[in-house]
């Protein structure tokens, strides 16, 4: 899953949600019981917490005088309980016809809760902006031939963690540029907006590489090299492939509603409106 970026991440999947669990009550319970184990709902916490830092950052840039209004707005577009039935939504449609007792036992059991709960630590910590730059030192001064480096490069491979991040990025991008235009701070055809994306591809792919090592690096340090081979072997079975792609749609999901309205209510702030 990816998270919001410097350069930008409700209701219409919960009627086949629940069209879902009505027909297969078994695998809607092991579902949740996936959605549990690997602390969603934390980590959703983690993302109101980015945003809101996210949020300053885009004041300091574009709204230079800041206003009460905008700490409001952002703190309702970052509404965990609205953000959650998203992500909880999508990531039940994904993986509904996917065999998930594997992920089940090996998240619910170590290390996979171990790898759960080092990533939560690592994505709060990283919310600090010296905690991310020292973890980025990290990665640039890393020797690639590491064997710990070769195992990262396999994890991110085999979990096409790069690609997925940095369409992640840019589609929120997208969204958000889409939110600016309808707000009416500025005017600009979709294919100029396309274009104006397309041409961040390379920094946010150079970006987005070095952020995911940096965060990797950090949150596997402590974790044996077996235990991450055992994460890497299940991430290539057909239901960690399953749970990855669902990960991503589920949060992206998110994310693409989050940007839109960031966009949008940027646009009202910088015009003076009180959206």
């Amino acid at each position: 899953m990816g998270r919001q970026t410097g350069r930008r991440d409700w209701i219409g999947g919960l009627v086949l949600c629940g069209t879902v669990a009505l027909a297969m009550p078994g695998q809607a319970a092991q579902v949740e019981d996936l959605y549990e184990a690997l602390r969603l709902d934390e980590m959703i916490t983690v993302m109101r917490e980015e945003g809101l830092a996210y949020g300053d950052e885009l004041a300091e840039q574009m709204l230079p005088t800041g206003t009460a209004a905008w700490s409001n707005l952002i703190s309702e577009i970052y509404d965990t309980e609205r953000m959650g039935t998203i992500v909880e939504a999508r990531f039940a449609q994904e993986l509904s016809e996917t065999d998930i007792a594997p992920l089940v036992s090996f998240f619910q059991s170590e290390p996979g809760a171990r790898i759960v709960e080092l990533e939560l630590e690592a994505r709060r910590a990283m919310i600090e902006p010296r905690v991310e730059e020292a973890a980025r030192a990290a990665f640039r001064e890393a020797d690639p031939d590491d064997a710990r480096q070769q195992q990262l490069e396999t994890f991110i491979d085999s979990n096409d963690l790069l690609e997925g991040n940095v369409a992640s990025a840019l589609n929120a991008s997208l969204r958000f540029y889409n939110g600016m235009v309808d707000g009416g701070a500025f005017v600009m055809s979709e294919s100029d907006i396309l274009q104006d994306v397309w041409a961040q591809e390379a920094e946010t792919r150079s970006d987005t590489q070095e952020w995911l090592y940096a965060f990797l690096m950090l949150a596997y340090e402590p974790l044996p090299d077996d235990a991450l081979d055992r994460y890497i072997v299940l991430s290539a079975t057909e239901a960690g492939r399953d749970l990855n792609r669902a990960l991503f749609n589920a949060f992206g999901a998110a994310y693409d509603e989050i940007s839109y309205a960031l966009g949008l209510s940027l646009a009202g702030q910088m015009q003076g409106q009180d959206l």
